[in-house]
């Protein structure tokens, strides 16, 4: 179950660290600004559909982070990717080839607002 409190508090870290307001925030990411509001006030849990709104929106976003707190936010990947110090060509050079992704664990999101866990072996 999420945690309304810390996910609220997650969501104002993404704001905060975007420059944005709530009603800006809301634009970007395709929902009511009341849905923001209500969400922010502890008034009403994120749907699914909310939470993957913000991880699509917000590629330094990850969904564990934004679910649970845990992992980290911005992500890795996107610092270097965003970095606009970094040069692409020297980036590509120096980047190990990594192994093929493996399922770590599935995540099933009812409409309740509760999930489910499922991990590999």
């Amino acid at each position: 179950m999420v945690n309304k409190t810390d996910f609220t508090n997650r969501l104002k870290i993404i704001l905060e660290n975007h420059q944005l307001t709530a009603s800006l925030f809301a634009d970007k990411i395709g929902v009511q600004r009341s849905s923001i509001s209500h969400i922010l006030s502890g008034r009403n849990k994120p749907s699914l559909d909310f939470v993957l709104k913000v991880t699509k929106a917000f590629s330094d976003v990850d969904i564990y982070w934004l679910l649970n707190g845990k992992g980290q936010y911005p992500t890795e990947v996107d610092n270097l990717t965003s970095s606009s110090t970094l040069n692409s060509s020297l980036v590509s050079e120096k980047t190990p080839t990594t192994p093929p992704k493996r399922m770590k664990k599935i995540v099933v999101f009812y409409t309740d607002g509760t999930f489910d866990e499922y991990k590999k072996g």
